[in-house]
């Protein structure tokens, strides 16, 4: 795999602008298209070597998911900060997935140590895991984050994602379909009863506001979240929440009990749609760290679930 070194972070907005342009090649007709569906995944690594970290920014960030306001930079805001550069990965004309539509599935990121607003931060990306799932193909978009503390890496996030209906030829369907970072197979949690949930400890009401609020924050303008014709398009009856506004909201209900090193993992369900509640839990593991999980109250129905845990 060659590493293509970049100046500095891709902005979404021009990101998502390339991914609709492939979104229209894809559906011209056969004669018309530049070339044949790619089926094997990018080999290169995307890196940037100098990422500064706006303080007013990372404040922002952390007055909307209830983030203390110290220099500490929350795992979640360093997902947002990294985000663009697995983007960069997927638009490429030769991922073999349409990154329109794509359904996140799943979440892993290991913090081995704190990172800071005062370092200047070097990250890379590439995508691996493409893999057969009974409702279409899967792939991990992998990001590596290191400060200026040493050449280790500090923070390292696995995003799961899911192309509904669209088959790779060559890919065969593995049993379990499709584990995520964790191990488990990612929309699992749909299984989950209530008696399986922690106990509520939360309500949230999020409104097409909150959306707006992350959107603004994080880049990610994706129409599902803040359209409603936009969420038509893609199946949706309404809005949808960010699924990492959800995780990372949860994380720092946890606050300063995860620690500077710790495992954090999701799984999406079903989406969170918007206006609405989300009954919320957050429950102590016996062997250390916290599982939480977010569910529709009126019936109980999972939206998402995850675990804290501290570092080995």
């Amino acid at each position: 795999m060659r590493t293509r070194t970049l100046q500095q972070v891709p902005t979404l907005a021009g990101l998502y602008s390339k991914a609709l342009g492939r979104t229209a090649q894809a559906a011209a007709p056969a004669v018309l298209a530049r070339r044949s569906q790619p089926t094997r995944l990018p080999e290169v690594r995307y890196a940037v070597e100098e990422v500064p970290v706006d303080a007013g920014h990372l404040g922002e960030y952390q007055r909307l998911l209830g983030e203390p306001g110290t220099d500490d930079l929350p795992a979640g805001y360093v997902h947002v900060l990294a985000f663009p550069l697995a983007m960069a990965v997927m638009v490429r004309p030769d991922f073999p997935l349409p990154v329109l539509g794509m359904v996140h599935v799943a979440n892993r990121v290991d913090q081995h140590h704190q990172l800071h607003a005062g370092e200047v931060l070097r990250m890379r990306a590439w995508a691996e895991g493409l893999r057969a799932h009974r409702s279409g193909t899967q792939v991990d978009l992998v990001v590596e984050v290191a400060g200026q503390e040493g050449p280790e890496v500090a923070w390292r996030g696995v995003s799961t994602y899911l192309a509904k209906g669209t088959r790779v030829p060559g890919l065969a369907l593995a049993e379990p379909a499709g584990a995520g970072p964790g191990g488990q197979s990612p929309g699992g949690a749909a299984a989950n009863t209530q008696a399986d949930l922690p106990e509520q400890t939360a309500m949230w009401t999020l409104d097409k506001q909150t959306a707006r609020a992350y959107a603004a924050i994080s880049g990610d303008r994706n129409p599902i979240h803040t359209s409603a014709v936009g969420a038509r398009a893609f199946g949706f009856p309404r809005p949808i929440a960010h699924g990492m506004y959800t995780a990372a909201r949860a994380l720092s209900s946890v606050g300063t009990a995860r620690g500077s090193a710790f495992t954090w993992e999701v799984e999406f369900a079903k989406p969170v749609l918007l206006p609405s509640g989300v009954a919320v839990g957050l429950q102590r593991r016996e062997s250390g760290g916290y599982d939480y999980a977010g569910w529709r109250p009126r019936d109980g129905r999972v939206n998402f679930t995850g675990s804290v845990r501290p570092a080995p």
